[in-house]
């Protein structure tokens, strides 16, 4: 069976590919770059794909600074130091315009070429920042519109699954989850804001949620050893 799995290289996109590749899928990850400031979670992307034994691995080159409106992608400052009430009292600044939906869409574009029926992502609805396209209404809607929107899937040669095994897991339960899994954190990144070697701010609400899930799961980030 083959899968496309969504690749940031961040914690929970690599525990994602890691649940996948226990479901007995081949896997192809997809990753991105956008133009986004941490561009250094692609190398990431590369050794978590790597360790955890794709299939293929593929970055798909898109700009989306020329749209901007994102911390990530255009001169915003990347929030720091807030606090979980803070965090989910808004969509913040770090919300990149559709950005699950753009990347779906080619992950959709790859699974049409591959005669692929399942989609994982990595998204969680319950430890982040409070984006739109992280919720289970939209990756329902999101499935839908895939079955319709296909060569493939009208000559009915696929049915699109879009997967999300970490949706309803705390931040600390997917830190579990990788850890059982033989998840290399040590090759993850999750910073907004790294500095000029790659470290992480440790401030940025990426940082402070992931910080959170290895300390209520009681186990220690490698990352933080570097």
């Amino acid at each position: 069976m083959k899968a496309i799995c969504l690749l940031s290289g961040g914690l929970d996109s690599a525990t994602c590919l890691a649940a996948a590749r226990l479901d007995g899928f081949d896997c192809y990850a997809l990753s991105f770059d956008y133009g986004q400031r941490h561009r250094v979670e692609l190398d990431s992307a590369e050794q978590v794909a790597s360790a955890l034994g794709a299939a293929d691995h593929r970055v798909a080159r898109i700009d989306l600074r020329v749209f901007g409106h994102s911390a990530l992608t255009d001169e915003i400052a990347v929030p720091k130091g807030r606090d979980e009430w803070a965090m989910n009292r808004e969509i913040p600044v770090t919300y990149v315009p559709a950005r699950n939906t753009i990347f779906l869409a080619f992950a959709l574009a790859w699974a049409e070429v591959l005669e692929a029926n399942d989609i994982f992502i990595g998204v969680n609805a319950l430890d982040y920042s409070g984006y739109p396209d992280c919720r289970p209404e939209y990756i329902r809607a999101f499935e839908r519109m895939s079955n319709l929107a296909t060569k493939a899937g009208v000559e009915g040669r696929t049915r699109i699954a879009i997967r999300t095994p970490l949706i309803q897991l705390s931040k600390a339960d997917i830190v579990r989850l990788g850890q059982k899994l033989g998840v290399p954190f040590e090759l993850t990144h999750s910073c907004y804001d790294p500095d000029p070697a790659g470290r992480a701010c440790g401030a940025c609400d990426s940082c402070l949620l992931r910080a959170k899930g290895f300390r209520e799961a009681g186990i220690a980030d490698p990352v933080l050893a570097r």
